[in-house]
């Protein structure tokens, strides 16, 4: 016990109990206590801009085949788009077989429309332009303003145009390569000074909401949460566990390697709050800098599998419960749109809803103000996304790199299995792929 107190996953179990009876307890006090979970997470926010720039750039300068990392970034984009696509049909058809909607008979007309005020604005502005708005908005106006935004999809654009440069530049470019590499080790070190603090925002975070919400708003939408969970539940166990298996590797090891990165998310609803941590971690198994720097970063945007399927599960329950008869092509162009649409939820405020109106917005037929019969249990449910969503890119990660031979599979097997602990090693030092059987405690 004293062992298990001692480590960072451990204290983070007990911060989470403890925040849990404080909620049930002690609700008033336990409410006041969320700026301690809001503040762990502007703290790693704080850094991630930066180091995904670091990561990325000596990713591509250390690859030094530009036709690599080429080909691991079309890569990464169409298994992508293909997991999207098996998430937002298993959305659709679980919804449409065990009807979670069915019966409340809501009617659209006596439902708060100023609990919507505050997304109707930023969906409207998600679904104006469209795909090439979407595209445009990949390029920031200035390199610094990409950085002070904390939009990671512009900070990545930047980052690999500054990686291609400084490769084609050969050994002009490796002063700036140095100074590259011994910045992510401070951002790396500053990390790690950070997650020290994780088991007092996983407190301040699950006191809050228990203190807040309760578990009584489960009750009149049990069914849509229960569903939802099962859904995420069997894409990261066989879909995503069918993708581990065939690259050569156990899902469950996998999980249990991850562990600590999990409970954090599970208790902020946050993967962001463990961006940094986990790349350090998957970079540690053996994967190649520029893989993990490439396919995380992006799939935080463009591969949110439990995002998905909440997308268009939330979209059939709405039209269920309001009673509102969808067919078979307003269905497939739930599917269509919501491929867009979930493109843009990293970085939104309150992205679940504003990406489900951006939805709805586009099919008339449903009415959007449906969204309020799940605000009040969307915190739940942001659990099962939060989660679903960073197993789904870690996943992605291993499996492009299997693909690629992007991984040292002698190493991945040893630190999975528990025979390569993370403390042999810093998880800062970039590049470096050490064999187990090169470790001398080992």
């Amino acid at each position: 016990m004293p062992r298990f107190a001692k480590s960072l996953f451990g204290q983070v179990v007990i911060a989470l109990v403890v925040g849990v009876l404080l909620g049930i307890v002690a609700p008033d006090f336990a409410a006041k206590l969320k700026p301690l979970g809001d503040a762990f997470i502007k703290l790693i926010k704080m850094i991630i801009p930066v180091l995904v720039f670091c990561v990325v750039v000596h990713g591509i300068a250390g690859a030094g085949d530009l036709k690599r990392v080429g080909r691991v970034g079309v890569k990464a984009l169409i298994y992508f788009e293909v997991l999207t696509t098996i998430a937002l049909a298993m959305g659709l058809v679980l919804a449409y077989v065990f009807k979670p909607g069915v019966g409340m008979n809501v009617d659209p007309k006596l439902l708060d429309a100023s609990a919507m005020s505050a997304y109707a604005s930023t969906a409207e502005k998600l679904t104006s332009g469209g795909t090439v708005d979407f595209l445009m908005k990949l390029i920031p106006t200035t390199v610094i303003n990409a950085f002070a935004t904390g939009d990671v999809l512009q900070v990545l654009l930047f980052a690999v145009l500054f990686g291609c440069a400084l490769t084609l530049l050969g050994d002009l470019g490796k002063p700036v390569a140095q100074v590259v590499d011994a910045t992510s080790l401070v951002l790396f070190k500053i990390m790690a000074i950070i997650i020290k603090l994780a088991p007092l925002g996983v407190l301040g975070a699950i006191a809050f909401t228990v203190g807040k919400y309760g578990v009584g708003s489960l009750k009149q939408l049990g069914m849509l949460v229960a569903l939802y969970y099962a859904s995420v539940l069997i894409f990261v166990f066989v879909v995503l566990g069918l993708i581990m298996r065939m690259s050569g590797f156990s899902l469950v090891k996998l999980l249990r390697y991850l562990r600590e990165e999990l409970t954090i998310v599970f208790a902020t609803t946050s993967s962001d709050s463990v961006l940094p941590q986990i790349m350090g971690k998957l970079r540690h198994m053996g994967i190649r800098d520029s893989t993990v720097g490439l396919v995380i970063p992006t799939g935080y945007s463009f591969n949110l599998d439990a995002f998905s399927i909440y997308i268009t599960l939330a979209a059939v329950f709405i039209a269920q419960a309001t009673n509102t008869p969808i067919s078979m092509s307003d269905l497939l162009t739930i599917l269509a749109i919501a491929l867009v649409t979930s493109k843009g939820a990293h970085g939104v405020p309150g992205s679940a809803i504003v990406v489900l109106a951006a939805t709805l917005h586009a099919i008339p037929a449903i009415p959007a103000i449906g969204l309020v019969l799940v605000l009040s249990v969307d915190w739940f449910m942001g659990i099962a996304r939060a989660l679903g969503n960073l197993i789904g890119n870690c996943v992605a990660t291993v499996a492009i790199a299997a693909w690629e031979g992007d991984i040292d599979r002698e190493r991945a097997h040893a630190v999975l299995n528990g025979s390569y602990s993370p403390d042999d090693e810093p998880l800062a030092e970039p590049g470096v792929v050490v064999s187990p059987a090169l470790n001398p405690s080992h």
